[in-house]
């Protein structure tokens, strides 16, 4: 008869798995000292963190729920427990003149009250030269007015067209074009289409801009003006990061996972009452 048992022992493993958390978490979400995972557990989005949308990052805000910053973000990076009070996400941000090839690595964390509304945020360099601090990123998405997704969480696997869209990617564009459309100083938007360097040269060059112009086609069936939209194609002209080709194959595409993006460059008048 070891039936009660067994519940004992699962029932004792719940409970581990809820306290999973790696930071002291108060009831009203703070924490006098909040623990950053080690980078090398990360679990999720193939190992090697994403390139966020900097201006999703921007509505990140006390009081936001888990769904919504599933929406924002996608899911956190790493695991801590069952029903965790604490989201950590690895981040690779365009932050102009610092970091390795304009790219700053950096871990973010999010702490929950007890109800799993967020409200503490925390931000930690990976490496010495990493700019991680939120004044410096609102000041280069002011500046840039970029956005940049993962091409991997907009197409389906080596997908190119409209119809490979992934339910993710399409949530994100719908977000921009409303942006785009309720920014009546919106002179221009440049969508740029990037690849990793494996394949072919001609074949990289060919799926960034097919990438790019399906990005567009997107927009403009949500309501922004292709008047206002210019496509481009880099393929693997201008990479994020540069990998060893060390491993095998499947780690290499995954380390290059940065380098597969579509830029969005949201170009705006002046303001004249500067």
């Amino acid at each position: 008869m070891n039936f009660p048992r067994v519940i004992v022992t699962a029932l004792a493993g719940v409970s581990l798995a809820a306290c999973g958390s790696l930071s002291n978490v108060m009831p009203d979400g703070t924490s006098d000292n909040p623990v950053f995972p080690e980078i090398h557990n990360i679990t999720y989005d193939n190992g090697r963190g994403v390139a966020p949308n900097p201006e999703n990052l921007k509505l990140v805000r006390s009081g936001v729920t888990k769904d919504q910053l599933y929406y924002l973000l996608g899911r956190p990076h790493f695991s801590e427990g069952f029903a965790p009070r604490e989201w950590d996400f690895l981040f690779y941000l365009n932050t102009p003149g610092k970091g390795t090839n304009n790219v700053s690595s950096c871990q973010y964390k999010i702490l929950f009250d007890k109800d799993m509304l967020a409200r503490s945020f925390y931000w930690k360099p990976v490496g010495p030269n990493d700019i991680c601090e939120p004044e410096s990123l609102e000041k280069v998405a002011e500046q840039a007015r970029k956005v940049t997704l993962e091409a991997d969480g907009l197409f389906a696997f080596n997908g190119a067209g409209i119809n490979d869209l992934q339910q993710r990617g399409k949530l994100r564009l719908e977000a921009l074009s409303q942006e785009i459309r309720n920014q009546p100083s919106v002179k221009s938007v440049v969508i740029i289409g990037h690849t990793d360097r494996l394949g072919p040269k001609a074949y990289n060059q060919a799926l960034s801009e097919r990438r790019a112009s399906s990005v567009a086609g997107y927009l403009i069936s949500k309501g922004v003006s292709s008047s206002l939209i210019t496509v481009q194609g880099q393929g693997e002209l201008q990479p994020l990061v540069q990998c060893e080709n060390t491993g095998n194959r499947q780690e290499l595409i995954s380390c290059l996972a940065p380098n597969r993006r579509v830029e969005v460059l949201v170009n705006l008048e002046e303001n004249q009452d500067k």
